[in-house]
């Protein structure tokens, strides 16, 4: 999660109330998504047994079908800018928004070099240890971050998640799973985002309050791409329009 400094004064305003760091996400609900998908499956599929019973059976087409024609030739490679893969398994860092022409970065930059290992990934949640189980059983591979500031109180974090996907789609249910705790927040506002499938961005009207702080606004998209899940989250002391949240989080799926 976004990390501003401890004391951040408003614009203009000498001796305002600093802003408050952001809260960290809570705990993720794997565990639960994953047995209640199970009981999904098992319901799902007695109820099959109980139709197909019933039913007529059906006339099977016959076996010999007609041959088709081997076409003759090489297939011509995909180019590395026509191939996913070679674009995603290269340097993930690449795919991420470029900061915009102003912006700095905050005083406690999230990641190492623009990369977050499982445990600092972990860490961003209220209970990491549990964060940290979840994510490895979902195959973690990695994960490229960027973050930026504009002014004294506007930032920006956005994350690329990368997973292995070799015994499931962990990527499109990770973005499921951030997107409930999104919809679950009171006085909140959401979108689908255009072209992503799953994309949605969520605008939270009621800011953090802490004693002796400026309100904290926030925003957050997800969506998922292949094996990659994208997150990105927006903050400020004001509220923070749709346009602004929406605007991130296509132009970053447009990278990917």
């Amino acid at each position: 999660m976004l990390e501003v400094p401890d004391v951040l004064e408003a614009p203009g305003v000498l001796g305002a109330p600093p802003v408050p760091r952001p809260a960290r996400r809570r705990g993720r609900t794997t565990l639960l998504v994953a047995a209640a998908a199970v009981l999904g499956v098992v319901a799902g599929t007695c109820t099959g047994f109980v139709v197909q019973a019933n039913r007529e059976p059906t006339v099977l087409p016959p076996l010999s079908q007609p041959v088709v024609k081997q076409a003759e030739g090489e297939v011509e490679p995909l180019s590395a800018a026509q191939d996913r893969h070679v674009k995603v398994d290269g340097d993930l860092r690449k795919l991420l928004l470029k900061k915009p022409k102003g912006a700095r970065e905050p005083d406690y930059a999230a990641g190492v070099d623009g990369w977050m290992d499982i445990a600092e990934y972990a860490d961003l949640y209220e209970k990491p240890q549990n964060a940290f189980g979840n994510l490895a059983s979902d195959e973690f591979r990695r994960a490229a971050v960027t973050d930026w500031l504009v002014g004294r109180t506007y930032s920006v974090e956005i994350v690329l998640t990368q997973f292995r996907q070799e015994r499931g789609l962990a990527a499109a249910e990770y973005t499921a799973n951030e997107q409930g705790f999104a919809d679950d927040e009171d006085d909140t506002d959401s979108w689908p985002i255009p072209g992503t499938g799953d994309g949605w961005a969520y605008v939270h009207h009621t800011p953090d309050r802490e004693p002796g702080y400026l309100p904290l606004y926030s925003a957050e998209a997800m969506a998922t791409r292949g094996d990659i899940a994208m997150t990105v989250w927006v903050y400020d002391t004001k509220p923070i329009p749709k346009k602004k949240i929406m605007d991130l989080a296509k132009r970053q799926m447009e990278r990917l």
